[in-house]
């Protein structure tokens, strides 16, 4: 269970993630609006998207709703929500690269799991590093 410092910063990660992934989805499914056909991974970006940007709309409520109270919500629908709304968007960006051209959408998707490799390895050294969140006994930057 995350309290104090650490619960706040998780809150405004996320809701930067589910903002940034919404704007994201807007500006990828724009264009195929007045498209006059869609192949295959155009249909499977706008299908995606179609599920995640609800789902990241009420996560940002439920986001603004922990942030006031100070708490995050122990709710397992919200965390099936997070799943499916990240995932969903995930597959929307790799099919709206694909669309452009394979290369593109497989380049993503590999950048995109060393990303959260290199997110989860970076937060996993930080909160083992005992003192690290203590001024000046951690490494120096710079």
């Amino acid at each position: 269970m995350l309290t104090g410092p650490m619960s706040q910063e998780v809150l405004r990660q996320q809701g930067l993630i589910y903002g940034g992934l919404i704007l994201i989805g807007v500006y990828m499914v724009e264009p195929f609006l007045t498209a006059p056909s869609l192949d295959a991974s155009a249909t499977i970006s706008i299908l995606a998207f179609a599920v995640a940007i609800p789902l990241l709309a009420a996560l940002v409520m439920v986001n603004r709703q922990e942030a006031f109270r100070g708490r995050r919500t122990p709710s397992v629908m919200v965390t099936v929500a997070q799943a499916v709304a990240q995932s969903a968007a995930f597959v929307g960006i790799v099919a709206g690269f694909w669309h452009i051209t394979w290369v593109a959408g497989v380049t993503f998707l590999v950048a995109g799991l060393v990303a959260v490799g290199i997110h989860s390895a970076g937060s996993w050294r930080l909160e083992e590093t005992p003192g690290a969140d203590v001024q000046g006994s951690g490494p120096r930057l710079g």
